[in-house]
C-alpha cells in the first residue's frame, strides 16, 4: 500500500469515527471501535474496491445502514 492510499485510508477512517461519534453519541473509543470491526472498514482496506477515495459521507451511509441493518448496501 502506498503511502498516499494509507493517508487517504487514515483521512477517511477519522471523519467516519467523527460521523459515528455526533450521529449515535458514542465515545472516541466506542465509536473507533466501531467503524475497525465495521464489514465496510476490511472493504475499505481492499484498494480493489475503490471505497477509500470515495467521499467520507458516502462511505458514512454504508456504515450506517450496515449498523443499523447489519448489511451493507
Amino acid at each position: 500500500m502506498s503511502k498516499e492510499n494509507k493517508f487517504l485510508i487514515d483521512s477517511l477512517t477519522k471523519n467516519l469515527v467523527l460521523k459515528v461519534m455526533n450521529d449515535f453519541g458514542y465515545s472516541i473509543t466506542v465509536a473507533m471501535d466501531v467503524v475497525y470491526n465495521s464489514q465496510l472498514y476490511d472493504k475499505i482496506l481492499d484498494l480493489e474496491t475503490g471505497l477509500y477515495y470515495q467521499s467520507a459521507g458516502y462511505n458514512y451511509e454504508l456504515l450506517r445502514n450496515e449498523l443499523l441493518t447489519g448489511k451493507i448496501a
